[in-house]
């Protein structure tokens, strides 16, 4: 546990916590360090939540699957970062969507009763612990609703540029990186992913935007 200190240290929910007030609560917060292999389901739609999950190496997508089996992506979930953390605080909710490992995994659980107790030795740093989970689960919304925002485009090619145009607010330039390959870009916005590259070329040879991979620049603004 003490090879991820650093993680927590570098997270937002231990954002303004000291590495020597982390190392202590390392304990007290009994935090369990899991391993999972690339494909390996780290939770799945109807589990109970205990524990807030953090990705300490590798990174994680949620899924979200229908009556019939189809799914879509929600998010990518990368180092640092957490998952779970609402069913977690409902407690009395199963969980309403998969969590699977894109990569080799550590993931980090954080006992969440710990979290939300008060803390007998009445450490400063647990209030500031508290205001970093609100804080982590007001930005989830935000995510969501961005997600929300791409998703009522009646287009592919509104989807598309509607997601990208995001990408560009987020990393503040014309030139980013995305978190997904082009079938898993397809996942996340719900589209048809023959039908989506054939717009990615379109837009490309509008001079919209230009790609390589998973690296794109927006050009022409409409």
């Amino acid at each position: 546990m003490k090879n991820f200190v650093e993680v927590l240290k570098n997270s937002k929910l231990f954002n303004n916590i000291s590495e020597s007030d982390i190392e202590s609560m390392i304990n007290c917060l009994l935090i369990k360090e899991r391993k999972y292999n690339k494909g390996d389901f780290i939770l799945r739609a109807g589990d109970r939540l205990t524990a807030v999950n953090m990705v300490a190496e590798g990174a994680v997508h949620i899924l979200k699957e229908d009556y019939w089996g189809n799914q879509s992506i929600l998010t990518e979930i990368g180092v640092g970062e957490l998952f779970g953390e609402t069913y977690a605080c409902l407690k009395n909710i199963p969980l309403q969507v998969n969590v699977v490992a894109v990569k080799v995994s550590t993931v980090l659980e954080i006992d969440i009763n710990r979290v939300l107790a008060v803390c007998t030795d009445k450490c400063k740093f647990y209030s500031r612990l508290i205001e970093n989970l609100l804080s982590v689960v007001a930005g989830k919304n935000l995510m969501l609703t961005n997600k929300m925002e791409c998703m009522v485009q009646r287009t592919t090619r509104n989807k598309i540029m509607s997601y990208l145009s995001l990408q560009s607010e987020k990393n503040n330039s014309s030139q980013f990186n995305i978190p997904f390959n082009r079938q898993q870009l397809a996942d996340y916005l719900a589209v048809d992913r023959s039908a989506m590259s054939k717009e990615l070329c379109r837009l490309r040879d509008e001079g919209i935007l230009s790609f390589s991979k998973n690296h794109f620049e927006l050009g022409v603004k409409k």
